[in-house]
């Protein structure tokens, strides 16, 4: 069997906020921006690899969710965990600078992990937690 990751899908409340994040500090190409009845879908990747891509979408979008369903999303998306994303590079300290000058939001900053990885942690706007783990 020949199946590939094509798109995850990160909620995001704020598309311009996510965009200025996803595309000018950790680097992304925006490859989709699509509106539609007063919300917005960014598709966003890493260049070099077209075939993997991040949906950022509206989670009032989401069909079939309750407003309880909603509420409690929306807590979630506030402290940080209703979605995580991991990401790795061969320049973990370079990543790190270029998001920390970024202003992004530093959570973990370089660190050897008890597990075997030295990576770091970000959040999005959205509150989405990124682990960035260092390609040895």
């Amino acid at each position: 069997m020949d199946i590939t990751i094509h798109s995850s899908f990160l909620p995001q409340e704020d598309p311009e906020a996510s965009l200025a994040f996803y595309r000018d500090t950790l680097g992304f190409e925006l490859r989709n921006d699509v509106g539609y009845n007063g919300m917005r879908w960014l598709t966003v990747g890493p260049p070099g690899q077209p075939g993997t891509s991040i949906v950022l979408y509206p989670p009032a979008a989401t069909p079939g969710v309750t407003d309880d369903e909603r509420s409690t999303i929306a807590e979630m998306m506030a402290k940080g965990t209703y979605a995580m994303l991991l990401l790795a590079t061969h320049d973990l300290d370079g990543a790190f600078e270029r998001l920390q000058a970024g202003g992004a939001d530093i959570v973990q900053e370089p660190t050897e992990q008890p597990y075997g990885v030295r990576d770091f942690a970000v959040r999005d706007p959205a509150g989405t937690l990124i682990r960035i783990q260092e390609l040895r």
